[in-house]
């Protein structure tokens, strides 16, 4: 399906077009359309792939999809939702949502002390159009709900008034129209060397290249449903990985680690005898099964036989090694008789590579034989299900090759077993899979949080949440015999709902391995052990019982915190406990994705320590559509986000709280105006006696969201405690001189500047990093600052590596208060 409807809004009497277009072999020319699942009449309609209503009533408002055949097969588009408003009914109100931002700590806001300060938001639904709107298919970017007033306030502080932005009223306006991005890394699943300039296919177009260190970005094509990716090695080391990359339709850049397989090394054939090549022998364990090549079956392009030397390289994923879960091609999904993307339980996969001895050239084959054996499968209803499947490339679906069929015989001098026979011609696609459909399928439903407290408005999007469903040991669910598929989705702002296969009658007869990661750092799961607390996990009891809740560090401290393990128990639908998440029935989708953030849902966070940020106009940096352009914008331009840190070292026996204050410096529009705060605690250096390090964000110097004049941001970097400064990076020190004008620095227990324009690097002190997704952008830098380099990456902090001020702290007497206590009590006498 290359063209999807889209979501509309109307007012009654007007009417829409919906547009759908799929490709295939023979060119699909037979269209369907549906409402709420319904087939609506051709005759009535008179439909093609363009569905027209007129003169729209209320109850035509719903979900459409359509569907498109040949005698090849079907595929669904993904539905579109129809909202028809009454004559003067608004789909914006004016009056914005609640939406919580964290004042600094000085800032209490009620007798009870709490620190949340409303400033609204407007969501961005999307608005009617007016009825001139062209009935055409192409591009549309529509009207959407957005910010149409913002008024300033002041909320007071010890000593000091704070300046906030709020959202006063919202309205229609243009569709915001965000980048969106997928970027990462391709690496070797077994070494990890990076895929140097291997090429990335989608469909079968190419549309670039992995850098050196295998780096990769993608731009999504606009209308994707389902983003399929080709990465190919041009030296033939690693089989073609075809991946299905998750990413955010709200905007910004996903980031995902692609795994490749390395190819296994070629053994010599004679193509005039019959050869037999074991599938999945390695590490002692039985094999699979095998794939039995007879006298001349290979053959070249031209249909030639060819009997000489044949170079055999016949690559087997197993299932049973947990290790080989991320390597594996595709999505593990194919489309049914009625063109819905189903799933696919896989029993093992392999790529085939044939080339004639001496030339090279590639070579392919007649009738082969893939034989299964029976002992190897668990399930005993799926041995009348098992299947031969290919991958299409270009779609990343499974299309079926054959059915196994069940045959005895004794292979060899191994005991008499029975095994599954299939046969398939090895053609222009090469890489092979042994699946069953399986259809006991749910949804677990998953949310991440900025930090522990999980509160509602602290959720994270843009965080890839991936789960792996696995095949337990009878009576061992920690140590499963193997996994079936994996699937990773995208948090938006209700959480992710991901599918799973489960059971209602055996609760562990599947389980899911879940893990999250936001821009490459692995988000952490709530613990288990000691002791397990239904209210931090997210579910209630007795069905988190029944789920056997385990984070991965369980049993062993030293393991990672950043994974979780449950049984995927179906709930009952008699059962009250087992109605409201975290598992949904497989046609409870909606619900999954609409269900309150009350109901049970699984929870991972990420570990912030000691950091706090403050913007006076707010945004949030999960949620691209909440940027407002503003003079007072923290981030001047949605489409790209500079994230600017520098570098603090700081001599004394603990580690300190660092505050930056950015304020317009040389903007007529914000000069002396406040944009925002950032603290940061310093981090001790491991290898340095009472030194520490902070890498401290500030705001960019640079065009304010006007695009019209630069503003040097006016920025006083602040230690909490008894500190002085005793050292400014020379460079540093001479390039603000020759940038003039030069900041006033009377006080010795702070630094003022007005920040570079120029993207310094390491040797100043200062990090600057662009990126489509600020999240990412502030990763990488901070990375940076830790390591002291403008290339490298740290998580631990190298205290005298690329540093721009130091700071030397000592205890201060008590009852003295600091310079950065006193800036907030009592600011204008400091």
């Amino acid at each position: 399906m290359v063209l999807h409807p889209k979501t509309k809004v109307r007012v009654a009497g007007q009417e829409v077009t919906f547009c759908c277009k799929a490709s295939g072999t023979p060119v699909p020319k037979k269209y369907y359309w549906y409402h709420n699942g319904t087939l609506l009449e051709r005759k009535v309609h008179r439909y093609g792939s363009r569905l027209v209503l007129r003169g729209l009533a209320p109850e035509q408002a719903g979900t459409y999809h359509c569907k498109a055949s040949t005698e090849a097969g079907a595929i669904r588009s993904a539905p579109a939702e129809l909202t028809v408003l009454a004559q003067g009914q608004q789909s914006c109100k004016a009056e914005p949502e609640p939406s919580l931002v964290e004042l600094p700590s000085d800032c209490p806001q009620d007798a009870t002390g709490s620190r949340y300060y409303n400033v609204g938001r407007c969501p961005p639904a999307p608005c009617a159009s007016s009825p001139s709107e062209a009935a055409a298919c192409g591009e549309d970017a529509g009207r959407c709900c957005g910010v149409r007033r913002m008024e300033m306030r002041e909320i007071p502080c010890a000593g000091s008034l704070l300046p906030i932005k709020v959202v006063a009223e919202c309205g229609c306006g243009p569709c915001a129209q965000p980048r969106i991005l997928v970027q990462g890394w391709v690496t070797a699943a077994d070494t990890g060397e990076p895929l140097r300039f291997g090429q990335i296919f989608l469909g079968g177009r190419k549309v670039g290249f992995t850098g050196y260190k295998g780096s990769f970005t993608i731009e999504v094509p606009p209308d994707t449903q389902r983003l399929v990716a080709r990465f190919v090695d041009r030296q033939q080391r690693f089989v073609d990985a075809v991946k299905v990359l998750p990413f955010n339709r709200r905007g910004g850049a996903v980031y995902q680690e692609v795994k490749m397989l390395r190819k296994k090394e070629p053994v010599a054939l004679d193509g005039s005898r019959s050869n037999a090549i074991p599938l999945g022998e390695a590490s002692g364990r039985e094999p699979i099964g095998e794939l039995v090549l007879p006298a001349g079956v290979f053959l070249r392009p031209s249909g030639e036989v060819f009997k000489g030397t044949v170079k055999a390289s016949v690559t087997f994923l197993d299932p049973r090694d947990m290790a080989t879960a991320s390597a594996a091609s595709s999505d593990l999904s194919f489309a049914n008789a009625e063109g819905e993307i189903v799933p696919l339980r896989t029993y093992g996969m392999f790529a085939v590579d044939f080339r004639e001895g001496e030339s090279g050239a590639v070579l392919q084959t007649g009738p082969v034989e893939v034989r299964m054996d029976a002992g190897q499968v668990w399930m005993p209803e799926h041995l009348q299900k098992m299947k031969l499947w290919s991958l299409n490339p270009e779609t990343g679906l499974w299309e079926e090759e054959g059915i196994l069929r069940q045959a005895g015989g004794s292979r060899g001098k191994r005991e008499e077993r029975t095994f599954l026979v299939g046969n398939l011609e090895i053609r222009e696609r090469r890489l092979f899979n042994l699946d069953v459909p399986e259809d006991r399928r749910c949804f677990v439903k998953v949310r991440a949080y900025s930090n522990e407290k999980f509160n509602p408005y602290e959720q994270l999007e843009g965080v890839v949440i991936s789960l792996i469903n696995l095949e337990p040991q009878p009576g061992y669910p920690a140590n499963p015999r193997a996994w079936g598929r994996f699937d990773s989705v995208v948090t938006g702002p209700n959480g992710a709902c991901l599918p799973a296969f489960c059971d209602a009658q055996r609760p562990d007869a599947y389980s899911a391995y879940v893990t999250a990661t936001l821009g490459g750092e692995e988000l952490e799961a709530v613990a288990s052990s000691p002791k397990l607390n239904p209210n931090a996990v997210g579910v209630s009891q007795p069905y988190l019982g029944k789920l056997g809740y385990r984070r991965l560090d369980h049993d062993d401290p030293n393991l990672k915190k950043t994974a979780f393990q449950i049984n995927v128990s179906k709930p009952d639908p008699n059962n009250v406990d087992e109605t409201n998440g975290p598992i949904y029935p497989y046609r409870s989708l909606e619900e999954c994705e609409e269900a309150p953030v009350s109901a049970n849902h699984l929870r991972f966070y990420r570990v912030e320590v000691d950091k706090y940020e403050y913007n006076v106009v707010p945004f949030k940096e999960s949620d691209l559509t909440s940027w407002t352009g503003d003079y007072l914008s923290w981030w001047p331009n949605p489409q790209e986000f500079r994230a600017c840190f520098i570098k603090v070292q700081i001599e004394g026996p603990q580690e300190y709280m660092v505050r930056s204050r950015n304020v317009g410096g040389s903007h007529p529009r914000t000069r002396g105006q406040l944009y925002g705060l950032r603290d940061s605690r310093s981090v001790r250096d491991m290898l340095l006696e009472n030194t520490s390090g902070a890498c401290v964000e500030f705001k960019c110097s640079g065009m304010l969201f006007d695009q019209s004049l630069v503003d040097r941001t006016l920025v006083s970097i602040i230690p909490q405690g008894s500190c002085r400064r005793t050292g400014i990076n020379s460079l540093l020190r001479e390039y603000l001189s020759r940038h003039p004008p030069v900041a006033e620095n009377n006080h010795t227990a702070a630094f003022t500047m007005l920040a570079p324009v120029d993207p310094l690097g390491h040797n100043y002190g200062i990090y600057t990093v662009t990126d489509q997704n600020p999240r990412l952008a502030k990763e990488i830098a901070i990375g940076r600052c830790f390591d002291g380099t403008s290339d490298g990456f740290s998580r631990e902090m190298k205290a005298d590596a690329g540093t721009a001020i130091t700071f030397t702290c000592q205890e201060r007497p008590l009852g003295r208060e600091s310079f950065f206590q006193r800036l907030l009590t009592a600011p204008a006498e400091a």
